[in-house]
């Protein structure tokens, strides 16, 4: 992208994230990645009257190009750590979640904003108002509800007992002392207790795993009992996240984590193939997505940080809340999340 449209679209972003003279904004990146993501934002924060400066840590000593979970690159360094806790705003152009030098600059009231996914996917996606108000709806309502049942024509039926962690929406950008968020984003979630989750979820082609940036192929069933996978069986794909979650030599990572649903029209399922280097927010945000996650569970206060994560979106689910239909195998009931385009009832 020109950079010249860059620095605009990240000027509207924090524009939208209140960023206002007598701010300080830090821009945070590691080692030489996303350098014209810290010039853009630099040159945004300055155009709102804030004081901005870069911070850049070292590459990571991987060169595996995976991303490390909970792996900030700020442990032990606690002069980068306390520049980034007096400031008002941090832009984490690294990905921090998971971390517990994180938190503790949330701690501190500094928002953070998460920024990683490719420029053009950024701009397609900007944040809005209206998106944020149907964003916050399904909050209100997950936040009250004892239960979560998701079923699928697929074999799907499990049950999350709800009500011991706390509801968070994510739409994209952040106004509010201590709160992160990503750009792009669009859905809301919660966790189930820690050994509240349970009954069958069945993967169906066209599903997507997460961190793997794939799509399911062949089905997948997990047995999961008070709030753990239990059994995992299929073919190939099957095979590959067991394999996966075993090399971690962690039973936690069978852990049954967050779950919600996405809600931003704008966002295209098939976006995996359209868009390399992100970390897949296109996925977890589009309309009528019911997305569950394995592992850890510390971003919602609970006690589980294992290194091994999966956020597994997937299509034409349905979801209830204390036995209300919520999601309508992937299309949204309650007509105050719906686009105005769509509150006439299915398009």
């Amino acid at each position: 992208m020109d950079q010249n449209l860059f620095n605009e679209i990240c000027l509207r972003q924090l524009t939208l994230s209140a960023v206002h003279e007598g701010e300080t904004v830090a821009v945070l990146t590691r080692g030489a990645d996303r350098a014209e993501y810290a010039d853009a934002f630099l040159w945004a924060a300055q155009k709102l009257g804030a004081q901005a400066f870069h911070l850049r840590l070292p590459p990571p000593a991987s060169t595996s190009g995976a991303w490390a979970v909970g792996d900030s690159g700020l442990a032990g360094n606690r002069r980068a750590v306390e520049a980034l806790k007096s400031v008002d705003m941090v832009v984490d152009c690294t990905f921090l979640l998971f971390s517990p030098e994180q938190f503790e600059i949330q701690g501190a009231g500094t928002r953070i904003l998460t920024a990683v996914e490719p420029p053009p996917l950024l701009a397609r996606l900007m944040p809005t108002k209206e998106l944020r108000e149907r964003v916050e709806v399904g909050a209100e309502l997950l936040a009250k509800a004892k239960t979560m049942r998701i079923t699928s024509p697929h074999g799907t039926d499990v049950t999350y007992r709800l009500g011991v962690y706390p509801t968070m929406s994510e739409y994209g950008y952040t106004d509010q002392p201590g709160r992160w968020d990503h750009w792009p984003a669009a859905f809301v979630f919660t966790g189930g207790a820690d050994d509240g989750v349970d009954g069958r979820i069945v993967l169906a082609p066209g599903d997507v795993l997460l961190p793997f940036n794939t799509y399911v192929q062949t089905p997948v069933e997990l047995t999961i009992e008070e709030g753990f996978i239990r059994d995992i069986r299929g073919g190939l794909d099957a095979e590959l996240l067991d394999s996966y979650i075993r090399s971690f030599d962690d039973p936690r990572g069978y852990g049954m984590s967050h779950v919600g649903w996405g809600l931003d029209e704008r966002a295209h399922w098939h976006g995996l193939t359209q868009f390399g280097g992100g970390m897949g927010m296109e996925l977890r945000s589009f309309y009528g997505n019911v997305m569950f996650s394995i592992g850890p569970n510390n971003e919602l206060g609970g006690p589980n940080d294992t290194p091994c994560h999966f956020d597994i979106p997937m299509r034409g689910n349905s979801l209830y809340l204390d036995d209300e239909l919520i999601v309508d195998a992937g299309e949204i009931t309650v007509p105050e999340m719906r686009p105005l385009s769509r509150r006439g009832g299915r398009p």
